[in-house]
């Protein structure tokens, strides 16, 4: 969603193994520096993270912080991903290397990996792929492909969720829902591992964002994320138009890109909605801090970085029920049914209209936020897995 540009990254203290000092006898031979001491007693541990279109924006946000902190460790890390990733999130920056995701770079960074670590169900099948015939652990993190499509493509999903969830070592789900569903298409090992990303930046000004925007003395309300079916934009469209009675009236902006441009640009404009197409923005943590309300009304993500961004932030939070969102907001956001226009449009109303229930809303979501795992809880648990896997016969 925000690029590693935009979210900020707290710095990760390096681990390092104790040295044993020696002394010994002056002599006149050449004095030769130790060699560094390495992780775990051994070689660094080498490990591969494939991501795909599927991973989504917070799968690439967590994958940069995962980089990050594993590096600082001491551990090798390489990041298969598309090219125009790498430009958003930097990964090389972080301590990684980069390799395009062709199927020949990919199969060439898994045969000299320890552990491959694949960020999604279609990252998970092509990492398969690539380790056909090697007999390297496979970790794979369930962030949340998008809703289940129907039909041939519904059932080609489900099978490859099984081949997935069958071959990997260990399967990491993002939410409670997605441990369940890995177990159900034959996962030998699920465990719960929610995905932390990078705390934003304090913001500058609020009232410049809004001055930017031309939204003075009325409410601005937010949604970020790809203009991409599962969001759930025609639905907050539709609520948009109950808002066009409101006096002073609201105005909507929607930060990001994708294929439903044309078709939500010709509603905003058919319609006379008081909605904005802003585009792909790498200031979307800054707008989202001047908004008055954050608004989610889609699904695809168990933890979706706005949802994260807008409780830590004390922005109140509007959410489609769905997934693992309620299991992340808790009481910190107002939840309505997902694809249920009139229920979003009335709680945004209503909490436009309340603002103490706006201010109880964005202290209840900061005490939420309050109670998630770090990053560096992530990056522990993750490389306590990597340590398990190590000590298991290979397979």
């Amino acid at each position: 969603m925000v690029p590693e540009r935009a979210y900020g990254l707290a710095s990760w203290a390096t681990s390092l193994t104790p040295l044993t000092l020696e002394l010994r006898p002056v002599s006149s031979s050449p004095v030769t520096s130790p060699a560094p001491a390495q992780p775990y007693g051994r070689p660094p541990l080498r490990t591969v993270h494939v991501l795909g279109g599927s991973a989504g924006d917070g799968g690439c946000a967590h994958v940069r912080s995962l980089a990050t902190g594993l590096a600082a460790r001491g551990v090798r890390v390489t990041v298969c991903a598309p090219v125009a990733a790498e430009g958003e999130y930097d990964f090389t920056g972080a301590g990684a290397r980069f390799e395009p995701d062709a199927a020949s770079a990919l199969r060439a960074a898994c045969a000299g990996a320890d552990v491959v670590h694949a960020h999604g169900v279609r990252a998970g099948m092509r990492a398969l792929l690539a380790l056909r015939g090697r007999r390297v652990p496979l970790v794979v993190s369930w962030h949340g492909d998008g809703p289940p499509a129907a039909g041939a493509l519904g059932r080609l999903g489900r099978l490859l969720e099984r081949q997935v969830a069958r071959a990997a070592a260990v399967v990491l789900g993002a939410s409670s829902d997605l441990v369940d569903l890995a177990r159900l298409r034959g996962a030998r090992d699920a465990r719960l591992a929610p995905v932390a990303i990078p705390a934003a930046p304090e913001p500058d000004d609020p009232g410049k964002a809004r001055a930017e925007l031309g939204v003075v003395g009325r409410p601005l309300l937010i949604a970020v994320g790809g203009l991409a079916p599962h969001r759930g934009y025609p639905v907050l469209l539709d609520a948009a138009r109950d808002w066009r009675a409101m006096d002073p009236l609201p105005l909507l902006v929607i930060a990001g890109e994708g294929p439903l441009r044309a078709e939500l640009s010709r509603r905003i404009e058919a319609e006379g909605l008081p909605v904005r197409l802003l585009g792909h923005r790498r200031d979307a943590a800054q707008l989202l801090a001047a908004a008055d309300l954050a608004v989610l009304p889609g699904r695809g993500e168990p933890r979706a970085p706005l949802a994260q961004e807008a409780l830590r932030a004390g922005v109140p939070l509007v959410a489609a029920a769905v997934g693992g969102v309620p299991e992340l907001v808790g009481e910190g956001a107002a939840l309505v049914p997902y694809g249920d226009a009139p229920a979003l449009s009335g709680t945004v109303t209503a909490l436009l209209a309340d603002p103490d229930r706006r201010a109880s809303l964005a202290a209840a979501g900061r005490a939420q936020a309050a109670t998630w795992p770090s990053e560096d809880d992530t990056v522990a648990q993750v490389l306590s897995v990597y340590d398990e896997l190590m000590e298991r016969p290979r397979r």
